[in-house]
């Protein structure tokens, strides 16, 4: 079944994917402030379909290079 969300719901599942798959390395603060650091780099973006998918690797990314101290 495919559930279409809109764009903000979509960034929310995300930042609660991200708590949930990796509670324990970081917190839920930094994992909405990885994703809202994310999404304002893809504001501008004019095609917006595959924003939450770019969201979420470019939140990983960050919350990665916070891990190794980057």
């Amino acid at each position: 079944m495919l559930i279409e969300l809109g764009e903000d719901a979509a960034i929310r599942h995300v930042a609660e994917h991200l708590t949930v798959s990796h509670g324990a390395s970081h917190t839920p603060d930094a994992d909405k402030a990885a994703v809202a650091s994310a999404r304002a780099t893809l504001k501008t973006v004019p095609v917006r379909s595959y924003v939450p998918v770019l969201v979420e690797r470019r939140a990983r990314r960050i919350l990665s290079e916070h891990a190794c101290g980057v």
